[in-house]
């Protein structure tokens, strides 16, 4: 019996609030969902000064593909003096941040209205590209 390991990617949704691009995620960030959301984000960050925040919460897994992806976009954003945001309130995820050394490499919320507040984080060094 084989199993079809085929399945649409994380669905995501877009919004632009006051000049910040809003992309809600939901379902598992993984080794399938990863190429369209990377070029998905590689879209929306390609031009100066990106914006953007990452809504997480409806995340309910992410594995090192994953967080290929969000650091790819970090990387990129930075490169473009621009922001980057996650909002998240899953103690496990913050976990996983922190057990990976990226916990201070993102400026993390947990509500939504936090990042969209227009208030600049110092930003940190990119974070080596995965693998």
């Amino acid at each position: 019996m084989s199993e079809n390991h085929t399945r649409s990617p994380a669905p995501c949704t877009e919004r632009v609030v006051g000049g910040t691009t809003v992309v809600g995620l939901h379902g598992e960030i993984d080794l399938f969902a990863a190429p369209p959301l990377t070029a998905r984000l590689d879209e929306l960050t390609a031009g100066p000064r990106p914006d953007l925040v990452l809504d997480l919460r409806g995340v309910s897994f992410i594995d090192c593909s994953g967080l290929g992806v969000l650091c790819r976009a970090r990387n990129r954003v930075l490169a473009r003096d621009g922001r980057l945001r996650l909002v998240t309130r899953s103690a496990g995820f913050l976990r996983i941040l922190r057990h990976t050394g990226l916990r201070d490499a993102f400026e993390v919320h947990s509500r939504l209205s936090g990042a969209l507040a227009n208030v600049p984080w110092p930003g940190a060094v990119p974070v080596p590209a995965a693998g």
